[in-house]
Formats: C-alpha cells, sequence, structure tokens
C-alpha cells in the first residue's frame, strides 16, 4: 500500500465515522421545534460498557432539584404518632424526599374528624403526641437534611374550637350567626377585615417556628375570597423575615398561575399545578396512548410556568385526589400509565409531590379522616423501584432543576412522548412509550453521543441498579420501548 493510498483510506474513514455519528441538531435551551432528521443510527450500543450510578440517599445538587412528600402523620405508622413518624424518617432520606409536609396536627374537633378542622392552632392532636415530640421530629429531620411544611388551614375553625368562646371576634357573622364556609358543618369561617384576628393567625405562624423550627407552611384553601390578597401580601413577607438566618417558604393550595393570579405577587414560593393534574393528566387516564396529546397537553403547561414568579408543585395524587374525589387510588385514576406518568411528573417541569405509599404503587384511597393505615406490605416493585431511581436522577443531574424548560424531540409514532432537559453540561433524554404495544422509535434532533441508560421499564422491576449501560446514540436513534414503557438516558 504506498503512502498517498494509506492517507486517503485514514480520510475516508474519518470522514464515515463523523457522516455516522450525526450532528448535535438539539438546541441548548428548551423548546418545542421538531430537530433535525439527521442521519440514521442505532439507539444501543457500546457493547458492555457501563457506569457506576448511586440510587439511594443521593443528595440535592441544588435547592430546584428537591422533592417533598405529603405526611399524614397518622397513617404513616401502626402507631400513628410523630415519636413512629420520626423513626422511619431515615427510609425517606434514603429514597430521595427533602421536604416534608405534615398534613394537619393539630387537635381536631366539629364532628367528622377532619384535620382540617382545628380546635386549637397552637397544640398537637393527642393521638400524634406532644409538642416536644413535634420538635424532635423536625430535629431529626434536620440532621438528614430534610425540612418539615406544616399545613396550615388559615381559612377557619373547628365548630367547637377555643376561640369560638375566647374569641368569637374572630369570626365572621349572618345576622349574629356563625358562618359555615361552602357549607362545611364542621367548621366555622374566620373574619380577616378584624385586625386582632390576622395577629393571631401571624402569632399561630411564629409559634410553630419559635417551638418546633419548622421550614415552612402549605397553606390550605387560599383560593377563599374571605382572605384577602392583603392578608398575603403582610403576612408572608413578616414570617419569612421573622427570624434571621431562618429560611420559611410557603407553598399555596391553588392554581396560582392558572386560577387565583390575585395571589401570583404576594411572595408564594409554590403553587399546585392543580389544572395540569386535574386537567391534563387526570383527563389523559388509565385510557390515553398518544404521546403527541401528552406533549400538547406538557407543553402548554411548561408555556404557562416558565414565566410565573412562583415554582409549581407536580403531583398524581394528594389526600384530596386519593379520597375526596371519589376514592380514586393510582390504579382507577391512571391504570396502566401509572408507571409512565410518573417518569413525566419527575421529569417534565416542577417539584415532584410523593403521598403517604405512592412510593409503593399502593392501591389504596387513605381516608384520612379516620387516619387509615398504609400497608406498607402490599409493593408494586415496578413503581417502587422506578421512583428510586427517579428520585436519584432528580437529585443528581442539574438539567431536571424545577424551571429547566424541556425539548421535545418530534420522532415517527404517535405513541411515544421524547423530550431532553438540558442544563450547563448536564443532559437528560426521557423517552416513554404510552402505546399498547411494543415499539421501535426514531426520534429525531437528539445531542449524538455517548449516554448511560439509568431507568429502563424492561428490567426495574427486578430492582434499582448500580451500574448503568452506556449506549451510542446518532441524531436519529432508534428505541425499542414495551408498551407503556419508559426508558431515561443521561448523556456522558
Amino acid at each position: 500500500m504506498t503512502k498517498k493510498f494509506l492517507l486517503f483510506t485514514l480520510a475516508l474513514a474519518t470522514c464515515l465515522a463523523f457522516v455516522a455519528c450525526g450532528g448535535d441538531d438539539e438546541p441548548s435551551s428548551g423548546g418545542s421545534g421538531s430537530g433535525s432528521s439527521g442521519s440514521g443510527g442505532s439507539g444501543s450500543g457500546g457493547g458492555n460498557t457501563s457506569v457506576n450510578i448511586t440510587i439511594d440517599n443521593t443528595t440535592p445538587v441544588s435547592s430546584k432539584n428537591r422533592i417533598i412528600y405529603e405526611m399524614n402523620v397518622g397513617a404513616f405508622t401502626t402507631a400513628g404518632t410523630l415519636k413512629a413518624a420520626q423513626d422511619k424518617l431515615g427510609d425517606l432520606k434514603t429514597l430521595g424526599v427533602d421536604i416534608v409536609w405534615l398534613m394537619p396536627i393539630y387537635p381536631r374537633g366539629g364532628g367528622i374528624n377532619s384535620p382540617y378542622a382545628a380546635t386549637d392552632f397552637k397544640a398537637v392532636n393527642p393521638s400524634y403526641g406532644t409538642i416536644a415530640d413535634l420538635k424532635n421530629f423536625v430535629a431529626k429531620a434536620h440532621t438528614l437534611n430534610m425540612e418539615v411544611w406544616l399545613d396550615w388551614v388559615p381559612n377557619h375553625t373547628a365548630t367547637n374550637a377555643k376561640w369560638i368562646s375566647e374569641h368569637p371576634e374572630y369570626y365572621t357573622r349572618n345576622g349574629g350567626a356563625f358562618v359555615h364556609p361552602n357549607g362545611y358543618g364542621d367548621v366555622y369561617q374566620l373574619d380577616y377585615n378584624s385586625a386582632a384576628l390576622r395577629n393571631a393567625m401571624n402569632d399561630c405562624l411564629k409559634f410553630w417556628i419559635d417551638q418546633a423550627d419548622v421550614d415552612g407552611y402549605r397553606c390550605d384553601f387560599v383560593s377563599s375570597k374571605a382572605i384577602p390578597t392583603s392578608y398575603w401580601q403582610d403576612a408572608i413577607p413578616l414570617i419569612k423575615n421573622y427570624k434571621s438566618g431562618k429560611t420559611i417558604s410557603f407553598l399555596a393550595e391553588a392554581d396560582v398561575v392558572q386560577g387565583e393570579t390575585r395571589l401570583a405577587n404576594v411572595g408564594f414560593d409554590y403553587d399546585y399545578a392543580w389544572n395540569f393534574q386535574g386537567g391534563q393528566l387526570a383527563g389523559f387516564g388509565p385510557n390515553g396512548t398518544s404521546g403527541e396529546t401528552m406533549r400538547s397537553r406538557c407543553e402548554a403547561f411548561v408555556n404557562v410556568s416558565k414565566n410565573a414568579h412562583l415554582g409549581r408543585m407536580v403531583y398524581l395524587t394528594n389526600h384530596d385526589v386519593s379520597y375526596n374525589d371519589g376514592g380514586k387510588n393510582l390504579i382507577t385514576l391512571y391504570g396502566a400509565n401509572r408507571h409512565a406518568l410518573t417518569v413525566l411528573e419527575f421529569t417534565i417541569y416542577g417539584m415532584p409531590l410523593l403521598y403517604n405509599g405512592q412510593e409503593i404503587g399502593t392501591a389504596q384511597t387513605l381516608n384520612y379522616f379516620t387516619d387509615e393505615k398504609v400497608n406498607w406490605s402490599s409493593v408494586d416493585n415496578k413503581m417502587k423501584n422506578t421512583i428510586r431511581t427517579l428520585a436519584a436522577l432528580r437529585h443528581t443531574q442539574a438539567a431536571l432543576a424545577d424551571n429547566v424548560e424541556p425539548y421535545f424531540h418530534s420522532s415517527d409514532n404517535a405513541g411515544v412522548l421524547a423530550y431532553t432537559k438540558t442544563s450547563g453540561s448536564s443532559r437528560v433524554l426521557v423517552v416513554i412509550n404510552f402505546s399498547a404495544s411494543d415499539v421501535t422509535v426514531k426520534l429525531n434532533g437528539v445531542s449524538a453521543g455517548n449516554y448511560a441508560k439509568w431507568l429502563s421499564s424492561k428490567d426495574i422491576s427486578a430492582g434499582v441498579a448500580s451500574k448503568a449501560e452506556v449506549v451510542s446514540m446518532t441524531s436519529t436513534p432508534a428505541i425499542t420501548l414495551d408498551a407503556k414503557g419508559y426508558a431515561v438516558y443521561v448523556k456522558q
């Protein structure tokens, strides 16, 4: 072989290798374009090459990569106490929980035992324990680098609350009679025209910071027109600045972005992505098969969220969805889509919520009036291991932060939803097959290179992985997924 021919052969091989690798057609930031078709290529390769990954006991790379957990103390353990729940905090830490939102811990009244009918905002339900027990619970959470947020019920008290006799001036009256908000017979409406009531409520918020060192409040029924915007404008900054060096967060139980827009600039840190869950995910339900439909819904959700002045909390279920809305568990609501939608919840946009037992795929609806216990022995391993892996992905990949927009990929299969999240050098590709059949889908606009496959629906039921297979992708990879299947890749 002549030197000239050898040089020509090497140059030709280099050129062919470049063409085979394809271009990096995907934009560096979010968007909804389809990307370039690029060249054909396989979605797998790399032989047995793998990288080590850590699933349990991960730490979020930023405050925007956190996970919140809604806990009903009475349901969380057999004992139903703060002490018993404290002993299980390590399990939540291992899972990847960063914030524990405690459903109301106050003494209950009003006749139907609702935790949202408090008799005393400065006391703990004796069935749960004492203020000292709550303080110890919070202290333990802090040693695990977890926050604790209390459920706050500003709109009303139980009909037999202490304030009824001690401070009747705190309540709204109609012809001298106390008022039941929304026809709720177990509670009476508080009167925010009263400066004394406002001060009393603020004192209660300060009380739990002083007594238990709590880190935030999930605020119930903030959509109530009986609570004026001016109250939040005054109260939230007051409480946030109450203790030097202490960060206090506020979560609004309302869709502020698409509903209660009057509350957009009062200081809430997060709101409920209510319309996304109730209108889009629940509407997709157990029978949805179109990835294109889900793409349009996700695009709309991200578009209304990205310029908001607060973060979004995304969820598939919570105490209201599970019990109040007709007893709808994950299977009833989402059927065979429940695992795939869990992947979506953790990766699309916003901070994901887990509700009591969701991490094991519970089929219970959990009557929280009776503190019905979570059956921890009934486990959907596919759900459990999927959530464990998703928590680790969210914690370790900057691209999965709350406010990173997805770039949606076009494909040759309408049943598939695919998107990439990118932040700096962090890049995560999510592919979900909502159709009821196995597919091999060709994506467009993928950033070519090597990817570690962290999560695959095909084998996740067997357990979480300590190593992730590294696969080579072109800009138009062909990826095989099982029916209702999913895969999540991290670019190396």
